[in-house]
């Protein structure tokens, strides 16, 4: 079973329906037994990170979720909040990985919120682009970016050099929705739900 945890977003029964579409069973929870249990976590997106860090304090989960050693994908806000800490609110976050999320700043040639279709720039390998084309197109919709880091392995290629891929052991990450992302975004679910089971 794969568990999303129930951040209070919007796009939960999306990822649900991307993630049967691949033939895999998954729950919407904040209940721990059932997170401990799952296979692997999906920490979705769409949403307000003072929010959802909100429910995940109230429900006890950051603890329990930055102690998980099993495969961890957090998408567009669900990556944000595992950094130390949000613009979005001024609040603190999980702090899996360093650094702060800020709001990006609108350019005669970039829009904010960033909307719409993608490429990236793949640095070096990555297990979520697996089998993916070079010149596939991702969708986004986000008004916020991660700091780069070690941990990036991917950015969009837009005016704004932004972040969209993070790998660092169990954790994974786009900025990006694979849900809402075609084939290319359901090659990604499938990489990621292949991770810790027979190929």
């Amino acid at each position: 079973m794969i568990a999303i945890v129930d951040t209070g977003g919007a796009n939960h029964a999306s990822i649900q329906n991307a993630l049967a579409r691949l033939g895999r069973e998954s729950e919407i929870t904040l209940d721990r037994e059932k997170l401990a249990a799952a296979s692997h976590l999906i920490l979705p997106g769409v949403g307000h990170a003072a929010h959802a860090m909100q429910r995940l304090r109230e429900a006890e989960l950051a603890p329990f979720l930055r102690e998980q050693k099993k495969p961890l994908l957090g998408i567009c806000l669900g990556m944000q909040i595992l950094f130390a800490s949000s613009e979005e609110g001024d609040v603190d976050c999980l702090a899996l990985l360093p650094g702060r999320v800020t709001r990006m700043q609108a350019r005669a040639d970039f829009r904010v919120p960033h909307m719409g279709w993608s490429r990236l720039n793949l640095h070096g390998r990555s297990t979520l682009l697996n089998g993916i084309a070079p010149d596939a197109y991702f969708y986004f919709v986000h008004s916020y970016k991660i700091p780069e880091s070690a941990a990036t392995v991917a950015t969009a290629v837009a005016p704004l050099m932004i972040p969209a891929v993070i790998e660092l052991d169990n954790i994974f990450a786009t900025q990006f929705h694979p849900e809402r992302s075609s084939d290319s975004g359901a090659r990604l679910l499938k990489n990621f739900i292949q991770l810790g089971s027979p190929q």
